[in-house]
């Protein structure tokens, strides 16, 4: 079979991977790993919560479904007339799951043998939508549940909160799993409808790393992949303001210590430039508010924070970008002021130069290390995909930026006036 195909090398690591481009249209990456004894793949669509609204080539008008359909489609593909996906698994000993996020949905397993017949289970149960409105409607009871455990849950409601009051329009302040009313309205015609858009395999990708052989591979996928036309998918988001919706947001559910999750709305970005800012970004923030800092340990010494304050991973997709930080504390308002305060400062001052190489090395480290981890780097050759980047452009990027370009950052792009405080506490608290 004619392949499209080419090798991709880092410069920094020395690591390489294949490309193909497979003639039904799916992107192929597989990572041969000589010497390791497990294996982990991963298949996925750019199909998440935010994609709610879309239409194909030839089409004038944008559809629009319910929110939570990606989700609900990920937990329905499992099972077909037959038997169930996870049934299959078990006979070959992987270990397989699913997730779906704000912009991508996946599957995955990882195994220590029987790689190919567990890739044929993974390859075929995802291109085999089984969809009846018996089980539809037997879902909605399971996925009802789960969106009522999670609007009980604080670390949940916290982040949520904090999103629905950073963003007017974009989807990405809906939960992913929706709202028990918006769940009601998906059955069976409009999972295949979801599912025959984004399940189209030029949407798709193929990511496989660990003790593998590509010619193997590849003769599976040339077997059971199905030719896909490509659609010409258009997505459609809501326009969304540069501002928030309110700068608090607050409220009571049973908790020991009040949570607290502070978020700073960024502009949003794609591509390589998306990727700089992310690695920027983090590397800033660790500087400032991470463990090592003088903000940090001071907060410990006051008693304000604990250890469970946490910088989070930047949060970033298609329309969106935003930072965050948070924990516990009796005074998430006064810790807040802090945190725009060293902010402010750091803005106008600068920062350490030497804590920032030395946060940067470490992050660099951390990259050169996941190379040793198969689940790290078929989960990097996925990400790059969905970001419209080359493998190892991450490692490449961060060798790249300097503690000029993250001041610059930091002054231009991480406006303080663009904050939420999101708190979730056992009784009232008056807002500020």
């Amino acid at each position: 079979m004619n392949r499209n195909s080419e090798i991709i090398r880092s410069e920094q690591t020395g690591s390489e991977c294949l490309h193909v481009r497979h003639e039904s249209g799916l992107d192929i990456y597989i990572m041969e790993m000589e010497g390791y004894h497990s294996s982990f793949a991963l298949f996925g669509t750019k199909y998440g919560s935010i994609n709610t609204r879309f239409r194909l080539k030839g089409e004038e008008n944008y559809a629009e479904v319910p929110e939570g359909i990606a989700h609900f489609l990920e937990h329905k593909l499992f099972e077909n007339e037959d038997c169930d996906a996870f049934e299959q698994y078990a006979r070959t000993g992987a270990n397989a799951n699913a997730y779906t996020s704000f912009d991508r949905t996946a599957y995955l397993f990882g195994c220590s043998e029987n790689f190919i017949p567990s890739l044929e289970i993974l390859l075929s149960f995802v291109q085999q939508p089984y969809f009846t409105q018996e089980n539809v409607d037997k879902e909605q009871g399971i996925i009802a549940q789960e969106i009522r455990m999670n609007d009980d849950e604080p670390g949940w409601r916290v982040f949520f909160n904090m999103l629905k009051a950073m963003y007017h329009n974009h989807p990405v302040r809906i939960d992913i799993a929706g709202t028990v009313e918006s769940i009601r309205k998906i059955d069976a015609d409009l999972l295949y409808r979801c599912y025959n858009t984004f399940y189209n395999l030029h949407n798709m990708v193929l990511s496989v790393a660990g003790n593998v052989k590509a010619d193997e591979v590849l003769a599976v996928c040339d077997r059971l992949l199905r030719h896909c036309e490509d659609q010409g998918l258009e997505q459609l988001y809501a326009e969304e303001p540069d501002t928030i919706v309110q700068s608090y947001t607050e409220v009571q559910l049973p908790v020991g210590t009040p949570l607290f999750n502070l978020g700073f709305k960024l502009r949003p970005r794609s591509g390589r430039e998306l990727l700089r800012a992310e690695l920027t970004a983090a590397t800033v923030f660790e500087v400032l508010f991470g463990p090592s800092s003088e903000f940090y340990n001071t907060m410990l010494r006051e008693g304000m924070l604990n250890s469970e304050f946490d910088i989070d991973t930047p949060f970033t997709g298609d329309g969106f970008f935003a930072l965050s930080c948070g924990g516990e504390s009796r005074q998430p308002e006064l810790v807040r002021d802090r945190i725009l305060a060293v902010l402010e400062k750091a803005k106008a001052e600068g920062f350490d130069r030497d804590s920032f190489e030395r946060i940067k090395r470490v992050h660099y480290g951390s990259m050169i290390r996941s190379c040793n981890n198969v689940e790290a780097n078929a989960s990097m050759m996925l990400n790059a995909y969905m970001s419209g980047l080359r493998p190892f452009a991450s490692v490449e990027v961060l060798s790249e930026i300097c503690y000029e370009d993250a001041w610059q950052f930091l002054r231009e792009e991480v406006d303080t006036r663009k904050h939420v405080l999101s708190v979730v506490r056992n009784s009232g608290g008056a807002a500020q």
